[in-house]
């Protein structure tokens, strides 16, 4: 983990097109600005972590169910 030290108004450059800035300091309170592509998807971690375990869970199909509704073997019907 790399660590940096920033004070308020400074940044951080992530690659060449995000930056984080210290927007406010207020006790042991920190705000971050992020500025980055609208096509850069941006998380709290708590909430990547939930949607990234919801995305998992998705994907835990169970075959002998969707053998059982005619999904597998060309059966569309």
């Amino acid at each position: 983990m790399l660590v940096l030290t920033r004070k308020l108004k400074e940044s951080i450059m992530i690659g060449s097109d995000i930056e984080l800035v210290v927007v406010e300091i207020d006790g042991d309170q920190v705000k971050l600005g992020i500025k980055a592509p609208k096509n850069v998807e941006i998380h709290r971690k708590e909430i990547f972590d939930k949607i990234s375990k919801e995305n998992t869970d998705a994907s835990n199909v169970n075959f002998n169910l969707v053998k059982k509704i005619g999904l597998i073997n060309g059966k569309t019907d």
